[in-house]
């Protein structure tokens, strides 16, 4: 079942890198389930997999009686709400990520593990010098952990919470502005995630991915009241220039003299 898997992934993933080579392109009908059964050497069913998995995450459209059209990747994004808070996002994800974090640390493959590492040294390498690539490589750790669930949906549901971080612009900035001054904590918190889950310990992976987000959301509190502090300073510095009556007092002291 654990190989089934990892079939159906690495299947979805190959499929991914011919849409976006064109090779499969937007508009145009994936060949049918035979044929890419045939070309990928694995089973029909691990090719339906592979299909729900790209339809879950908008590459496709499965059409019935009619086939599986590419969509495309040049359509308008999804809005986001815009009610939604970085706290909000933040708790939710800590809630969703620390349990997919505990059902990956029973069934990730050594592959995975592998992987994952590489994206904490990724990260390591790149520290604050280059946020974008950094984030990059923080998004693939994440994706890679609910892949590992081996659940589908957990992995469209945790790619849209990235959707969220990523395109909404306030949240996006007050994530960036914690990974510039950060960056060390972030790849320490990542570091002991993935040695949790190279333990296979559920307990500990669920742990270390609360205690990720915890600092988060503390950071994002902190930063939220520094802000209020400084726009009450602000207005409490406006109403004394405009309340003052300075101007009133400097001219009757002008007048006595």
């Amino acid at each position: 079942m654990a190989n089934e898997g990892r079939l159906y992934r690495s299947v979805f993933k190959k499929m991914s890198k011919l849409i976006d080579s064109g090779e499969y392109p937007p508009g145009g009908r994936l060949p049918p389930e035979r044929e890419l059964a045939a070309r990928f050497g694995v089973s029909r069913p691990t090719i339906r997999e592979a299909i729900i998995a790209l339809e879950a995450l908008d590459r496709v459209k499965v059409k019935t009686g009619s086939g599986v059209y590419v969509l495309d990747g040049g359509q308008p994004t999804p809005s986001v709400d815009p009610r939604i808070t970085a706290f909000e996002l933040t708790e939710a994800r800590a809630m969703i990520e620390g349990e997919a974090a505990a059902q990956a640390a029973l069934l990730i493959s050594d592959e995975q593990l592998l992987e994952l590492q590489a994206t904490v040294d990724a990260m390591a390498g790149t520290g604050s010098n280059n946020l974008q690539d950094a984030d990059r490589s923080d998004q693939r750790f994440h994706q890679i952990i609910s892949e590992a669930t081996q659940n589908t949906m957990l992995e469209s549901v945790i790619a849209s919470l990235w959707h969220v971080r990523d395109h909404s612009p306030k949240i996006r900035q007050a994530h960036q502005s914690l990974c510039e001054v950060d960056s060390q904590a972030r790849i320490t918190e990542h570091q002991r995630i993935c040695e949790a889950l190279s333990k296979r310990d559920p307990a500990a992976a669920r742990q270390a991915m609360h205690a990720h987000f915890a600092r988060l959301l503390n950071k994002l509190i902190a930063a939220d009241e520094t802000a209020q502090i400084e726009q009450a300073r602000q207005r409490a510095t406006e109403s004394r220039e405009r309340f003052s009556l300075s101007h009133l007092v400097t001219r009757a002291d002008a007048r006595s003299s």
